[in-house]
């Protein structure tokens, strides 16, 4: 994160002396990443520490760790969310589809919020989420975040945070072992965002933070550590009880629509699509790319459909916010997830190659979350497997060989 911001009260020279205007002594904490390397903010807590526990922590009564499919046989997934159910709120009602040794991706579809004074802490990785429907808030110690449909949220490992959504939502959440930032290629020397990035990092969408909340009491904290358990902390102070920050490490929101598209004579790679990055390319965590509407090439002779390609050191997630996405147009639905793994290629169906020479020169309705990893195999859960869509493995052939009666 490039971008050090400030809010609230806070003191101008870190550790120092700071009183409130009742005369207490503010408290103060960094929460930091990469043991006091990497990005941090300096937190300003009115009265209390956030160490503050009231009552022996105690085994949540839920679980986040991703259960693996019995079947691992390699092939291509789709898996069909639209027929998953909603249920529960934006934390429990988290399902995991795939996971790796650093990096899990879920969808939340929560029927209602969590319950009043019931708060979330991710202690086991970053988060990032795309909201695919719903509207309300990100509530967080840093501030709050309106959301609505089309948001990124970014949500650092270690905020304390709860959703307060206005009814049903669909949310797919990725994690990463990694912090989730901008791509560093993106930056200049100077840590800004250079003049053929397709992000502008001042569109980002930053916590407002309100008053500090002095309130004692019995506030439940659930955090989730140790590749998925939760264990259940109760806090005899409301957590959101800052009275200012600063710092470059907080949660933010970005729209998928700052992302600015760069369009091409001929058919774009997806490296010019990447909106996010997750650990160090190419060793290890993500990049996260962001479809929207561009312009398809225009030379003569493009071809806008992709090419087959088997990227061999990424698996590949793809999540399709529209069905309109020219390569599956036919096969998946609005929310569906793909999922190639870097071993097997993939390709368009049928005709879509053909039928794309007509789409020259002109503008594409899609919209659409990628996630590659690098040298990260990815693994389906029970539910991304109950899910799937069985047919999918022999749609190429199928769609192919309809194609070829189509002559």
């Amino acid at each position: 994160m490039s971008i050090i911001l400030k809010r609230g009260t806070i003191p101008p020279t870190p550790h120092t002396e700071f009183r409130s205007k009742r005369g207490a002594l503010a408290l103060e904490e960094i929460h930091g990443t990469y043991g006091f390397s990497g990005a941090w903010a300096r937190k300003l807590h009115k009265r209390s520490y956030p160490t503050e526990v009231s009552a022996p922590p105690r085994a949540g009564d839920f679980s986040l760790a991703p259960k693996p499919a019995k079947d691992g046989n390699l092939q291509p997934f789709h898996i069909e969310t639209a027929r998953m159910p909603y249920a529960g709120d934006p934390i429990r009602g988290r399902t995991p589809l795939l996971f790796g040794s650093n990096t899990v991706v879920s969808i939340s579809k929560p029927a209602h919020n969590s319950p009043k004074d019931q708060f979330f802490r991710n202690g086991d990785k970053h988060e990032l989420y795309f909201v695919q429907e719903g509207s309300g808030k990100l509530a967080t110690e840093y501030g709050e975040i309106p959301v609505r449909h089309g948001l990124y949220l970014v949500v650092p490992k270690g905020t304390t945070y709860r959703f307060e959504l206005v009814g049903k939502a669909s949310l797919l959440v990725i994690e990463s072992s990694y912090p989730i930032r901008w791509p560093a290629h993106y930056l200049n020397p100077d840590g800004q965002a250079n003049m053929t990035a397709p992000i502008v990092e001042t569109e980002l969408e930053a916590p407002r933070l309100g008053p500090a909340i002095d309130r004692k009491g019995a506030y439940t904290l659930d955090v989730k550590h140790s590749g998925g358990r939760i264990t259940r902390f109760t806090l005899g102070h409301h957590p959101f009880d800052l009275i200012g920050w600063e710092g470059a490490l907080y949660p933010f929101g970005f729209d998928i629509k700052n992302h600015h598209a760069i369009a091409r004579e001929i058919h774009t790679a997806p490296p010019a699509h990447q909106t996010f990055e997750s650990g160090r390319a190419p060793h290890c965590g993500f990049s996260v790319c962001s479809f929207v509407a561009q312009m398809e090439g225009w030379h003569p002779r493009d071809i806008p459909a992709p090419y087959a390609h088997s990227n061999v050191d990424s698996d590949e997630v793809m999540f399709f916010s529209s069905a309109s996405y020219g390569a599956r147009e036919g096969i998946i639905a609005e929310g569906a997830l793909t999922f190639h793994p870097g071993a097997v290629p993939h390709s368009p169906h049928g005709k879509a190659a053909l039928h794309s020479l007509a789409t020259r020169g002109k503008m594409n309705a899609r919209r659409a979350v990628m996630l590659d990893t690098f040298f990260e195999p990815l693994a389906v859960t029970e539910t991304a497997y109950r899910y799937r869509d069985k047919e999918y493995p022999l749609s190429w052939h199928r769609a192919a060989q309809g194609a070829s009666r189509g002559n």
